[in-house]
């Protein structure tokens, strides 16, 4: 017992003596956004398809992402680093909100907790081994809060190997289907496995590189999981991203093409995150996305969205139409000095469900920001906005259409990053 005591005692002092070529500091780092707003709705702060419209004066919630991480170890040109971060969230309507309360929109999700370790592997010291949960080379638009392409999950692998002229990462992340019912197997009863493959820095032309993805789900029911679990399928999700570097911002052109329960994830505004099993057999889609941001002159940046999708295949049982999406967002902002904006958001949609019913709806905000730094993304930033809402279609479980014809909301938010 006594050298048992004194193991568990030596234990405990090495996990709290720094590693004594390890950086001591600690890095906290993460995302919030909160406010208020309030809208001619009975006073109620909405929020419309922010994906879709744009998220300027659009958002209706508290949400935050508190992240920590520490070099362990630094010697020979190896490195560990720990990596992890909690996100919570409400609907901001009061000050006891619990983070646990489905009717407050409360929650609390453990969504890091990795160690990344860099030149280790003799073959290629500039490559980086990772394992656990990670958010794992997320693509996305700001201005929207769109991820186009993410596969985050808890997994394991190796990234930014030298290839060639460029750099491969391979990984496997588990992403279980959570869509497919399953009563009494608490989600076990499919497993889904995706093995995320990806080759970055392709040079093209002058200041242009393409990065290529290929990500393939793998289904696999437990021997009691329901019919629906056992029926999946199998599916596929390849992107191309070219990426357009210019002396003044930059411009991203994507293309992205699913099968299976990717077909529903592209369709749908997905990012790659969720697999949607219960996908009709043989359903596929594509994806079309240009965005970016430019500066205009040297006091106005121009940042946009644009979107299609579409199904090429069912993806729904009984399916009488395509379903697609079109998306519009442009966001101007005039700097007047290195802490006043002036930011104005437009954003149009145009959609058609599977029954053939047509859907759109547009959007206008203007908003004054003081933030740290004249950069289009500087934060944080403080905004008094107003927004107005315009003839917003919604389709319901029933299948039938309801539109908001006008809806104005003013409020104030901050948003910071670090």
């Amino acid at each position: 017992m006594m050298k048992m005591n004194l193991t568990a005692l030596a234990i405990s002092v090495s996990l709290l003596t720094p590693t004594a070529f390890a950086d001591d500091s600690f890095v906290f780092h993460g995302y919030a956004r909160s406010g208020i707003g309030i809208s001619g709705d009975n006073g109620q702060n909405v929020e419309f398809n922010k994906q879709q419209l744009g998220r300027l004066g659009n958002e209706a919630d508290t949400f935050a992402e508190f992240g920590l991480g520490k070099e362990i170890y630094n010697e020979d040109g190896a490195r560990f680093y720990f990596d992890s971060m909690l996100a919570v969230g409400s609907d901001g309507s009061n000050i006891f909100e619990s983070l646990k309360d489905d009717e407050e929109n409360g929650f609390i999700d453990f969504r890091q907790l990795n160690v990344q370790a860099t030149g280790i592997l003799n073959f290629a010291p500039e490559a980086t081994l990772w394992a656990g949960k990670r958010y794992y080379q997320r693509h996305d638009i700001h201005i929207t809060d769109f991820y186009y392409w993410n596969t985050s999950g808890a997994g394991a692998g190796i990234e930014n190997l030298n290839l060639g002229d460029g750099r491969f990462s391979f990984a496997v992340i588990r992403n279980d289907d959570n869509m497919v019912e399953d009563i009494g197997n608490r989600g076990e009863g499919l497993n889904v496995n995706v093995i995320d493959m990806r080759y970055a820095g392709i040079a093209l032309w002058n200041n242009a590189d393409l990065e290529l993805g290929i990500n393939y789900a793998i289904t696999t029911p437990s021997d009691n999981a329901s019919q629906a679990a056992k029926d999946s399928k199998n599916g596929v999700m390849a992107t191309a991203q070219l990426t357009q570097n210019l002396n003044s911002g930059f411009n991203k052109t994507v293309i992205q093409y699913g099968t299976e329960g990717y077909a529903t994830e592209l369709s749908t505004f997905g990012a790659g995150t969720t697999y949607h099993a219960n996908t009709e057999s043989g359903g596929s889609a594509y994806r079309l996305l240009n965005w970016g941001v430019v500066n205009l002159t040297e006091n106005i940046e121009l940042g946009h969205q644009l979107l299609w999708s579409s199904t090429i295949d069912d993806v729904e049982a009984n399916q009488n139409d395509d379903l697609t999406y079109f998306s519009a967002v442009v966001r101007p902002v005039y700097s007047w000095d290195k802490h006043h904006k002036t930011i104005f958001e437009a954003g149009y949609f145009n959609n058609q469900d599977t029954s053939g019913k047509d859907l759109s709806g547009q959007k206008f905000t203007i908003a004054q920001a003081w933030n740290a730094g004249e950069d289009f993304f500087a934060r944080p930033e403080i905004r008094l906005y107003g927004t107005y809402f315009s003839n917003i279609d919604s389709i319901d479980d029933n299948n039938i259409v309801s539109t908001v014809d006008s809806e104005f909301n003013v409020g104030v938010q901050f948003e910071a990053w670090w």
